[in-house]
C-alpha cells in the first residue's frame, strides 16, 4: 500500500550527540619497574587491579610480586598498578601466538595429530618441522614440549594465563628473532593449529640489547601516560642509576613522582653525605621521595599505596602521610640522632615510638615539600586543565572573546577550585602572597581561593587576533596539616 509523504517534509528532527569529555589522569596509579622476564619486550607493561593477579603472573618470590604485595597491603587499598619490564640484560626475540579460545584449546584437536609439520625461521635460519605427534599428550604444556623437541635453537611454551603458545629464540640481542610460522608442503599444519601465523593474530618481537634504567623509564613514559608513580623492583640498581631516574622524573611531563627505598645504613648517620638519601635531598628534587628501611627493600611502595588511595573527587578525603601505617613493613627502632639525620635528609621512615605505636614520618619529598601537597597540586593542575579543556571541547557554540565569555571561563575555574576546597586540599585563610586583581596581602580568602580575569578591553590586539583568553589568575591557600603540637600546663598551689 502507498506509504504517504514523509513526515520529515514537515518536521525535520536531527539528533546531535555531544562528544565525550576528556578524562582526568589517574593519580592513584603506580608503575613497578622490574627486570623479570615474565613480561616480554613486545608487551613491556601490564595493568593490574589486584595482588592475586600479579602473583599469578610472577609467582610469590619475584621482586615485582614483593613490591605489589606492599602496595596492595595498604588500608584503604589502592586499585591500579602497572608492572613494567626493564630489559636489564639483552632480551631474546620471540613469537607470541594468537589467543586460542576454549574450543580451540580442546586437547582432542591436538591428540589427533600424528604427522604435524610447519616452517619457522629462528635467528635468520629457516627450520622445517616434521613428524610431530601429540597422541600421548594430556595438556597443552606437552604439546609445546613436543614442538620444542624439534627446535633446538628455541624454547616453546604454553602461556596458560594468556591462552597462547610462545616461541622464544635461545639467543639474545638485536640479531635474535623468531618469524611467523607457515604451513609445510606436507603433514598436518601446526602453524594454524597453534595460531602461530600472522593471520591468526600472532605477533613477533625482535631481540633487544640491554638498556639503561633511564632509557627504560623514558620508554615507559612514552609507552603510557596512565601511570603517575614509579618505584623499582630490582635489587641490583646502582646508586648513580637511581639518582639519574630521579632527575629524569623531575623533568618529565606530564607530572609524575618516584619512590625509592633506601637500605644504606649510612642514611641514619648525620655525618654521611654520600648516601642516596643525602644526594637526592641535596639535589633538591621535588618529585622524588625516599623511605629508609633496614629490612625491607620494598617499603616505598607501601607509602605510595597509602597516598594513592586518596579519592580527590570526594569530600574531606585528602590526607597527610605522617602518622599513617605500613601493613607488612617492620617498623624501625631508631635513636633520636638517627631519626634527626633522616629528617635532615628529608628521608621518610616507618618508625617505632615508645608508646607502642609506629608511624610514617615525616611524609615529605626529597626537597622537603610534603608528599600530600605535591600529590594534591598535581591533581589540581590536571583537574583545572581537563575541566577547562572540556568546556571548549563540548561547547556546541563558540565561547566569545567578550566579558560574557570571560565569565564562562572564570566560572569553570571556580567550579574546579570548589572541589579542591571540598576534598580538603585548600581552605580559607589569610593571603600572604603578592597582589592579584583586587586581592592584597593580608586579605582573607573566605572561599580558600580567589580567581581573577581582567576586562576583555584590556587585552592586547595581538592576543585577541590569536584568539587567546585573558589570563586567568588563581590565588589559593593550602589547608596544610598539623604534625606537631605544644601544650603548656600552668600549675598553681
Amino acid at each position: 500500500m502507498p506509504q504517504g509523504l514523509p513526515v520529515s517534509d514537515v518536521v525535520e528532527v536531527d539528533i546531535l550527540m555531544a562528544p565525550r569529555a576528556a578524562q582526568m589522569r589517574n593519580f592513584g596509579s603506580l608503575l613497578v619497574l622490574g627486570s623479570s622476564d615474565v613480561i616480554s619486550p613486545l608487551e613491556r607493561m601490564r595493568t593490574y587491579t589486584s595482588f592475586d593477579a600479579v602473583e599469578a603472573d610472577f609467582g610469590t618470590e619475584a621482586p615485582e610480586t614483593q613490591a605489589a604485595q606492599r602496595y596492595y597491603s595498604q588500608s584503604p587499598q589502592p586499585k591500579d598498578l602497572y608492572v613494567g619490564r626493564w630489559v636489564k640484560d639483552a632480551a631474546a626475540g620471540e613469537l607470541q601466538g594468537g589467543i586460542l579460545t576454549q574450543t580451540q584449546q580442546d586437547m582432542a584437536l591436538f591428540t589427533a595429530v600424528t604427522d604435524g609439520s610447519m616452517k619457522i625461521t629462528i635467528d635468520g635460519t629457516l627450520k622445517t618441522i616434521t613428524g610431530v605427534t601429540f597422541a600421548a599428550e594430556s595438556n597443552l604444556n606437552g604439546v609445546a614440549a613436543r614442538v620444542a623437541d624439534k627446535l633446538p635453537t628455541a624454547t616453546v611454551v604454553w602461556d596458560a594465563s594468556a591462552g597462547r603458545f610462545v616461541v622464544t629464540s635461545k639467543t639474545t640481542g638485536a640479531t635474535s628473532a623468531v618469524s611467523f610460522a607457515q604451513a609445510n608442503t606436507s603433514g598436518t599444519d601446526l602453524s594454524a593449529l597453534m595460531h602461530l601465523t600472522q593471520d591468526d593474530g600472532a605477533k613477533t618481537a625482535a631481540g633487544l640489547p640491554a638498556e639503561s634504567l633511564t632509557d627504560c623509564v623514558a620508554l615507559m613514559a612514552e609507552f603510557s601516560a596512565k601511570w603517575y608513580g614509579l618505584t623499582l623492583a630490582d635489587s641490583g640498581v646502582q646508586l648513580a642509576d637511581a639518582v639519574a631516574v630521579a632527575k629524569l622524573i623531575e623533568a618529565q611531563s606530564p607530572s609524575r613522582i618516584f619512590g625509592y627505598t633506601v637500605q644504606d645504613g649510612n642514611a641514619t648517620d648525620p655525618q654521611s653525605d654520600g648516601d642516596i638519601a643525602a644526594q637526592l635531598s641535596a639535589a633538591n628534587l621535588g618529585r622524588t621521595l625516599t623511605q629508609y628501611s633496614g629490612s625491607d627493600p620494598y617499603a616505598a611502595p607501601s607509602l605510595m599505596g597509602r597516598a594513592f588511595s586518596v579519592n580527590f573527587n570526594g569530600n574531606n578525603t585528602t590526607i597527610t602521610l605522617k602518622f599513617k601505617q605500613e601493613p607488612g613493613i617492620t617498623a624501625e627502632f631508631l635513636t633520636s640522632t638517627q631519626a634527626k639525620a633522616l629528617k635532615a635528609k628529608n628521608c621518610n621512615v616507618f618508625v617505632n615510638y615508645n608508646n607502642d605505636t609506629a608511624i610514617i614520618q615525616e611524609g615529605v619529598m626529597c626537597n622537603g615539600d610534603f608528599i600530600d601537597e605535591r600529590h594534591g597540586l598535581d591533581w589540581l593542575q590536571n583537574f583545572l586543565q581537563t575541566n577547562l579543556y572540556n568546556l571548549f571541547y563540548t561547547s556546541t557554540t563558540k565561547i566569545p572573546q567578550t566579558d560574557a565569555g570571560n565569565t564562562r571561563l572564570l566560572a569553570n575555574v571556580e567550579a574546579s577550585m570548589d572541589q579542591a576546597v571540598d576534598n580538603g586540599l585548600i581552605a580559607p585563610g589569610v593571603w600572604n602572597g603578592g597582589p592579584i586583581g583586587h586581592l592584597s596581602p593580608g586579605d582573607m580568602l573566605t572561599k580558600g581561593y580567589y580567581v581573577w580575569m581582567d576586562a576583555i578591553d584590556t587585552q592586547a590586539q595581538s592576543d585577541r587576533e590569536a584568539r587567546k583568553a585573558v589570563p586567568i589568575q588563581v590565588a589559593c591557600k593550602l589547608a596544610g596539616a598539623v604534625h606537631f603540637a605544644d601544650v603548656l600546663v600552668n600549675v598553681v598551689r
